[in-house]
């Protein structure tokens, strides 16, 4: 009980000491992970904990959605594979199906992946970037 205490301490941490990019980067794997237990609840056929966690991912990718600012001309690209993403978590927890599950992931590691590669730029010296 203790390590598990001391876990959630540390990870409620994690969260309050991240940079918006780091807390975006959290987002984008907390909704990979709960895609995936989505889908270890769809073979085990636990209909409610496939339904729990396909929730939690619809809830992180409305977040996204939200927090676009669509002052930015991306942003409309964003909320598009986002809505797309959106309607076939959906359409998966309808179906409950694991091959929609599986092409969530892959958009979202995707934009994870993509994300991550911002961040690291972001990181590089201005002078290396001219």
């Amino acid at each position: 009980m203790k390590a598990a205490t001391a876990f959630q301490q540390y990870n409620n941490s994690r969260v309050l000491t991240a940079s918006p990019a780091e807390l975006t980067l959290m987002l984008y794997d907390g909704c990979i992970k709960f895609c995936n237990m989505a889908i270890m609840a769809v073979d085990a056929k636990d209909i409610s904990k496939a339904n729990t966690n396909i929730k939690k991912a619809e809830r992180i990718i409305i977040e996204f959605q939200t927090s676009l600012d669509f002052k930015y001309e991306v942003a409309n690209d964003f909320n598009n594979i986002y809505t797309y993403v959106l309607r076939r978590l959906r359409e998966a927890n309808i179906e409950k199906s694991r091959e929609i599950l599986e092409e969530c992931v892959t958009h979202m590691r995707s934009l994870r992946d993509t994300w991550k590669e911002v961040m690291k730029a972001a990181q590089q010296p201005m002078e290396k970037q001219a």
